[in-house]
């Protein structure tokens, strides 16, 4: 392996996407052949405690209650927003502003509208940006995609899926009722 050159990591959210976000930062380095290492920097939550908890099990170095300070750090090359989706787009777009690399969490933006305002601040600051599609590459998805390239379905017109999972469930998630519907309607 090359030698690695650090990749500092700020993290906002501390909750079950957070805890996936450091797990995937401290694995990928054993699953890919990387020019970059993460290093987890800095965690971002506004319940302290929790935050110094969060930090210790998942190797933070520093824990930071203001995201806004987060993101104007010098020791800080990347910004992955796992916070509730009613934060992101005001994260995405400072983040980008201050030069930072941004990850974004799923979904990017709450509508259309919103999404494009942070492609715009990433593009205009010409920093390197993704959203995380965690289930993206599951051996499930990846069949899938293989069995309809490969035409063993015919020509689809139409598909319905669902996700079901109940592992996630906790009464510390905040809950909105999204409605999918609106953006097939449109």
């Amino acid at each position: 392996m090359s030698k690695q050159k650090a990749l500092k990591v700020g993290l906002v959210g501390y909750g079950f996407m957070g805890r996936a976000h450091s797990n995937a930062f401290g694995k990928v380095n054993q699953f890919f052949d990387l020019d970059r290492r993460p290093v987890l920097r800095a965690v971002c939550g506004r319940n302290e405690a929790k935050l110094k908890t969060f930090a210790e099990q998942w190797g933070y170095q520093s824990t930071e209650p203001d995201w806004h300070r987060l993101i104007v750090r010098a020791d800080i090359d990347l910004i992955d927003i796992a916070a509730p989706n009613d934060m992101h787009a005001e994260i995405a777009i400072a983040a980008a502003a201050a030069g930072k690399m941004v990850m974004c969490e799923k979904p990017l933006g709450r509508s259309p509208a919103e999404s494009a305002r942070m492609v715009a601040a990433v593009e205009s600051a010409g920093v390197p940006n993704m959203v995380w599609y965690n289930y993206r590459r599951m051996p499930a998805v990846t069949l899938a995609k293989q069995i309809l390239d490969e035409g063993r379905l015919g020509k689809i017109f139409h598909y319905r899926a669902k996700f079901l999972q109940d592992w996630a469930i906790s009464k510390d998630l905040r809950r909105a009722a999204p409605d999918y519907g609106a953006s097939m309607r449109a």
